[in-house]
Order: C-alpha cells, then structure tokens, then sequence
C-alpha cells in the first residue's frame, strides 16, 4: 500500500501490515506539542480514509499519523544525542482502531533507535533498577553537573586572577611562572568551552520550544553539523594540553630537586613543544578515526568509545610518569631532610617531605587519576560518591592549582604586599602634597592681604596729621599736649 496524503505525507509498504511514514511538510520530531502535531496533521491531510483509524499522536519526541487499523508505522528515529537517525522507531494501531500500549496515547518503541554504546550504558546504569534507584541516579547527575558548574566558575575566576599576577608583576616573570602561565592559559580556555557547551546545552533545554516553533530549526550546538564535532576537537585538544603542560611542570620540578635532565638553562622551546605541540598529532589521528568509524551527531558518546583511548593514553601516561617524579622527589626531600642537622624525630621529616609532595598533586595533575576510575553502577550510594567526588576534583583543579601556586606563594604575596604598600605611600604622599599646596596658597594669600592692608594705612597716614600724630612716639604726643 503505497499512498499520498495531501501532497505533503507518504506512506510506503514495507510488508503487509507495515508502512514508512514520511513527512516532506516538516520533519516528525520539530512538533513541540500535541495540539500543533494534530492540527497540523488533520489540516494537511485532507482525505476521508482517515475516519476509523488511530488518531495522529505526540509522544513528546515525534509526531504520529493516522494510520489504519492492524497497520504498525515507521519512522526515522531523531537525530537526538544517542540515538541514530538510520535507525526506525514504531507504532502499531490495534484492530479496535487504538494505539497499543497504555492509553490515551499508547507505546511508541524507539529500542532501535540507540546506538550500540548507548544501550550499553542504558543496560549497565539503568538495567535490574527500581524505579526510585533510576530517579535517584539522574538526581545525582544533575547536581553533579551543577557543583560542575559552580567549580568552573571559580576555577576560571581564580585562574584568570593568577595568569593576571603573573603578567602584571615583573617580579614574578621567572621561568618557573612562565610554565605556570602556560598551563593557566590552557584551563582557562578549556574551561571556557565547557562553559559555552553547558550554556548552549541550558539555553537549549529551555528556549528550543519556542524556537523550534518559531523558526523551525534547532538552536543548539549539538544539532549544528561540523561546528558541534570541531568545538569537542578543540576541547579535548587543550585538555591534552593541560595534561602535557603538567607534565612539563613535572619534568621542570624534577630537573630541580632530583636530578637534572636539561643541563644549564631550561629549553623552553622544548617545553613549548611538549606542551602544545604534542596533542596536535594525537588529537588529529582521533579526529580522523571518528570521521571514518562513527557517522552520529556530534560524535556522541565519544568518551565510551574505543578510539577515545587515542587521545586518553597520552594523559594516562603523563599522569603516570608525574607520580613516579613525585615519588622520586618524596625519596630525595626524606634524604636531604635526614641529612640535616635538627633535633627533629626522623619520623616527622618524613612527614614533611610528604606534605610538601602532596601539594605538588593538582600541579602535576595526579588528581585526574579518580576520572579514569570506570563508574560504578551496582550501587546508587557508590555511584553518587564516585560522580560528587570525580567531579568536584576535576572541575575545582583550576582553583587548587591557583591557590597552592599564587596565592599561597611567599613570592607572590610579597610582590602584592610591596604594590599595596607602594599604593599607599603614593596616596599619601599625593595627600600631603595637596595639603601643602593648599598651606602655600594660604600664606601667599595672608601675605598678598598684608600688603595691601599696609598700603591702605599709608595712604591714610598721609591724608590725617591727626593719625600721624597718633603714630608717633609717646614723648611727642605729650608735647604737643
């Protein structure tokens, strides 16, 4: 049975009691209501084979026609995150003329329309789970991304505050906060696109409706071709920069305290090329491997796919290498502080060696260790600790970096204390002076009215003898007398 409706929808055979559903008028899932799918429905399809049929329908994803009874219709599944739109959803008109399923608006089967990972996350968080357990799980996902959010903002605040000291004090421009420089500028831009995907993705939710009806297109990144896969390819480039620049730090730490790779003054053309050019070549090879192997929208899920490892290794290997060089640095402070001559127990330079080692883990990037911890899905309780705690460290890395290496820093706060102390002579210094400007305005004032004042008695003392004679000595006046 293959038929036309209202010039606009088609409905082809694929078996005997199956038909395609295709919608040239507007595709099936930009209707964003009820009324608006069936309206529009009823307008265009103008035919009276419909009476006795199902009903068009919206299940909130796509808009469903009319179709006859014992008749099951498919549809092009929606190009949503997860889902592939090559795949088809159904529906299938029962033989009293409804939908099946629960009622009103019966079942909509949309199980071939994920991908292979995403029905394997489906199974592994979601399978063998109450009902309760399946909201508990999206409440913590939510206020997961929420903390996540709330860190970044901070991060990147305190991390912009920290690149700002670094460049504004000459002081502080040595080669040890050129590294820290680097490696602030790559938070802050990797943060910086997380928070324009986070954005995009809440502008999304809750302004695509009206939208979507308005012009009948999607405005969110996901649903925007090539521009959604280049803005991930740039994320998981400055990710891998970060991760190499934390390497640099570590390597630059180690050459200090343990042993010393680069003799004289550190190459820093070497480190630039670690740092940024590095991840230029790992980042490319993942880039084209996606191309080819997976043809979904925006790559999504990528972080659970295989070729996802050829750019996760590299950060593996880097946080592996920076634990080694912390745990050669630990073995070298323990050794110097042994040899030192204080009436210290051994136990409690020990203990000092280690508490100055720990500070070194957000620098060197150790804490993205719990990130490649697989999350764990037999428990909600286990679940929600590992998401609170994975992301709390990842999105506030950023704020410990800037804190533990700026803020805290006795260079740094010295530098601070000297400009504010400078700031203050100078704003008193500009008070004194414009005290004493007014003082000698004040005495040249007094002095200009002295002498006019003079002026004006001698000008008297000529015109009135009487005054004259008031003016003289006591023994003329009384002569005179």
């Amino acid at each position: 049975m293959n038929f036309s409706l209202g010039g606009v929808f088609s409905f082809f055979a694929i078996t005997n009691n199956s038909l395609l559903f295709e919608n040239s008028l507007r595709k099936p899932w930009k209707y964003m209501s009820e009324v608006d799918c069936v309206q529009t429905l009823e307008t265009e399809m103008k035919t009276q084979e419909a009476s006795g049929w199902c009903q068009a329908t919206w299940d909130t994803i796509l808009c469903w026609p009319p179709v006859p009874p014992g008749q099951t219709v498919y549809m092009a599944c929606p190009p949503y995150p997860g889902l592939d739109p090559q795949k088809m959803a159904f529906r299938r008109c029962g033989c009293s003329s409804h939908w099946e399923g629960p009622q009103p608006l019966g079942y909509s089967n949309y199980t071939e329309c994920y991908t292979p990972e995403s029905r394997r996350l489906m199974a592994k968080f979601y399978g063998n789970k109450s009902a309760e357990d399946r909201q508990m799980m999206k409440k913590i996902v939510v206020g997961t991304r929420t903390m996540e959010i709330i860190g970044l903002c901070v991060s990147l605040a305190s991390c912009l505050t920290s690149l700002f000291i670094f460049c504004y004090f000459r002081a502080l421009r040595c080669h040890r906060t050129r590294i820290h420089r680097n490696l602030l500028v790559a938070i802050i831009v990797q943060i910086l696109i997380r928070l324009v995907l986070y954005i995009d993705q809440y502008i999304a939710r809750e302004r695509q409706s009206d939208y979507l009806m308005t012009t009948g297109s999607y405005i969110a990144i996901f649903h925007t071709p090539t521009f959604c896969e280049t803005i991930y390819t740039l994320l998981e480039y400055t990710v891998s920069v970060q991760f190499m620049w934390m390497f640099v730090e570590g390597v630059h730490l180690h050459n200090i305290i343990a042993v010393s790779f680069f003799s004289g003054k550190p190459n820093y053309f070497v480190y630039y090329i670690l740092g940024w050019g590095t991840p230029i070549p790992f980042t490319v090879a993942w880039v084209i491997s996606m191309l080819e192997l997976h043809q979904n929208s925006c790559w999504f899920p990528y972080y659970f796919l295989k070729e996802y490892w050829i750019i996760e290794a590299p950060r593996v290997t880097v946080i592996g290498v920076n634990l080694l060089f912390l745990l050669n640095i630990i073995r070298v402070l323990v050794h110097k502080l042994r040899k030192t001559r204080t009436l210290e127990p051994q136990l409690t330079k020990v203990r000092k060696a280690v508490k100055a080692a720990i500070v070194l883990l957000p620098l060197l990037g150790i804490t993205n260790v719990v990130n490649l911890i697989d999350p764990p899905a037999d428990s909600v309780v286990h679940f929600g600790l590992w998401s609170y705690s994975t992301y709390f460290l990842v999105s506030f890395q950023g704020f410990f970096i800037s804190l533990l290496y700026c803020y805290t820093n006795g260079e740094v706060q010295a530098a601070l204390k000297k400009h504010w102390s400078n700031y203050l002579e100078s704003k008193s210094f500009s008070g004194l002076q414009a005290f004493q400007n007014r003082r000698s305005c004040s005495i040249v004032t007094s002095s200009f009215d002295l002498t006019l004042n003079q002026r004006i008695l001698n000008q008297v003392n000529k015109k009135s003898p009487l005054i004259r004679m008031k003016s003289t000595g006591s023994a003329y006046t009384e002569s005179i007398l």
